[in-house]
C-alpha cells in the first residue's frame, strides 16, 4: 500500500569564507516557481553578513594571488567540468523557476560551462597579451606586469539568473581578484546552487562569496565598504547605480557597469587588473 510523501522544500544558504551559513539576521524569504507553488527558501543577508564575505574575501585574496596563473586556471575550469555535470538538473530547474522552454534552459547552462572554460584558458595568457617591456630612452629596463585588484564586488543580472552570474563572477577570478556577489534578487536560488559547485570544485575558501537578498540593501554596503577595491555592477538599476557610484567614489573604487549578457572578450578582465612598472638597470 503506497502511501504520499510530503514535499521537503530546499533551505539554502550563503556562501561565506567557503562555509554554509545562514543570515546573521535569521531573516528568510521563500521562492515560487511559476505557478506559485513554494520550492525552497533562501536566505535575506544582512550588513553584517556583507561584512562577513568582504572579510573573508581579504584573507583569502593574497593566497589566491600567491597560486600560480595556470592553477587558477585549472581551478576554474574544474568549476565548468562540475557544472557540466550537473547541467540537466540546474537547467530543470531554471526551466521550473523562470518558465522558459527546456531547450532555451539548456542553452543558458552550456553558455555558463563555455563562459568558464574561456576564462580559465585566459589565466596564464594575461602577463604575455598584456604587459611587456616599455621603450626608455636611459640605461635600463622598464617592465610592466598586470596584477589583480583585489576583492571585487559583483551586483548580477536580474536575469538570466546563472548564466548572468557566471559570465560576471569568471573574469575578475581570471584575473587572479576575489569576489563577493550579491545574487538575482528575483531568481536566487541558482546562485545559492552554484554556491554547491564552487565547494565542490576546489576553489579555495574566501574566494568566491554568495549573498542572496536585497540588492538595494547590500550594493550599498558593499559600495561603501572601504575593503572592496572594485565593484562590477551589473543589477541594470540606473538609479542604484548612481548610488553605488557616488558611494564607491569616497574611496576611490574603480566602477564597472555591464549589461547582462556574458562577454568573452579582455574588456571585463583588464578591468580589474594594474599594471605594475618595474625598472631594471643594464650595463655597468
Amino acid at each position: 500500500m503506497s502511501s504520499a510523501r510530503l514535499a521537503v522544500p530546499k533551505t539554502a544558504k550563503l556562501l561565506i569564507d567557503g562555509a554554509f551559513v545562514r543570515s546573521e539576521s535569521g531573516r528568510s524569504e521563500p521562492v515560487l516557481d511559476r505557478s506559485g507553488q513554494h520550492i525552497a527558501n533562501v536566505p535575506r543577508a544582512s550588513r553584517k553578513d556583507v561584512r562577513d564575505a568582504v572579510r573573508a574575501a581579504r584573507r583569502a585574496f593574497a593566497p589566491w594571488q600567491a597560486r600560480t596563473a595556470y592553477n587558477r586556471g585549472q581551478i576554474i575550469y574544474r568549476l565548468a567540468e562540475t557544472l557540466e555535470r550537473r547541467g540537466e538538473e540546474l537547467a530543470a530547474r531554471t526551466a521550473e523557476l523562470r518558465g522558459i522552454d527546456p531547450p532555451a534552459a539548456r542553452r543558458e547552462l552550456h553558455a555558463a560551462v563555455d563562459t568558464l572554460v574561456h576564462f580559465a584558458g585566459w589565466t596564464d595568457k594575461l602577463h604575455t597579451v598584456l604587459g611587456g617591456v616599455n621603450p626608455v630612452a636611459a640605461p635600463f629596463l622598464s617592465f610592466s606586469v598586470p596584477e589583480p585588484t583585489g576583492v571585487v564586488a559583483v551586483l548580477a543580472p536580474p536575469e538570466p539568473d546563472l548564466l548572468g552570474l557566471v559570465g560576471k563572477l569568471a573574469p575578475p577570478l581570471a584575473a587572479g581578484n576575489v569576489v563577493v556577489a550579491v545574487l538575482s534578487e528575483r531568481w536566487p536560488l541558482l546562485g545559492l546552487d552554484l554556491g554547491e559547485l564552487v565547494v565542490a570544485s576546489d576553489v579555495p575558501a574566501g574566494v568566491v562569496n554568495l549573498l542572496s537578498g536585497r540588492t538595494a540593501e547590500l550594493a550599498p554596503v558593499l559600495a561603501g565598504h572601504r575593503d572592496v577595491d572594485a565593484i562590477f555592477d551589473s543589477a541594470c538599476d540606473a538609479e542604484l547605480s548612481e548610488t553605488v557610484a557616488r558611494l564607491a567614489a569616497e574611496s576611490v573604487k574603480r566602477v564597472r557597469r555591464a549589461g547582462p549578457e556574458a562577454v568573452h572578450g579582455l574588456d571585463h578582465v583588464e578591468a580589474f587588473l594594474e599594471l605594475k612598472t618595474a625598472w631594471h638597470p643594464v650595463g655597468a
